[in-house]
């Protein structure tokens, strides 16, 4: 299977990224093809609602030529999506926010002058999260907010992980939480 992981956490060795970590190697390990992208490093300009994206119903076009066009085609050839961000005020953080917003519009082709069609169908999504809250506190608005986009979308959702860390002054990382992430591997390579 090809997966496609879309991480947005500002600290490349920080609590979400040890958790995507595992998961994708564990799913590499299981045979499937893994391409991960740091959307901190890459350049996301937030979407403007200009429509260009609407005129061409075969494929994603945008008035930007950003970091953006380089991830697009590979979402499309993927069978699953993974996208993996800290919480932030209840809901993943900014480079997220804009690539979601840029894909909904330039794969979507809804808001033209005709409805056309989801370019992504049938990809299957799963999340990855981490937050400081309880998990149904830090992780519930994100998760709500994605089922929403997902059914938008025509996209087909395979569930989260999410893990919490109750304090700066405690380690994150632990045992349990590396079996969570390759269960959670595990299911996610059965689904796809």
């Amino acid at each position: 299977m090809k997966i496609t992981v879309l991480t947005a956490s500002p600290r490349p060795q920080g609590n979400t990224n040890q958790v995507t970590n595992v998961v994708v190697k564990e799913l590499e390990a299981l045979g499937h093809e893994c391409k991960t992208y740091n959307l901190y490093e890459k350049e996301i300009h937030p979407c403007t609602a200009c429509r260009k994206c609407q005129k061409n119903w075969e494929t994603y076009e945008c008035m930007f030529d950003d970091d953006v066009m380089e991830i697009y085609p590979e979402i499309l050839k993927s069978e699953l999506l993974i996208l993996s961000t800290p919480i932030y005020s209840w809901y993943c953080t900014a480079p997220m926010k804009a690539m979601l917003d840029r894909l909904v519009y330039g794969l979507n082709k809804y808001y033209g002058e005709e409805k056309g069609p989801s370019l992504w169908a049938g990809t299957k999504v799963a999340l990855i999260s981490t937050c400081g809250y309880k998990v149904e506190k830090g992780m519930d608005l994100w998760e709500e907010g994605m089922k929403r986009y997902i059914k938008h979308s025509q996209l087909e959702y395979l569930g989260y992980l999410a893990e919490r860390h109750k304090g700066y002054h405690l380690e994150f990382w632990d045992e349990e939480k590396e079996k969570r992430a390759q269960e959670f591997a595990r299911k996610l390579g059965e689904k796809a």
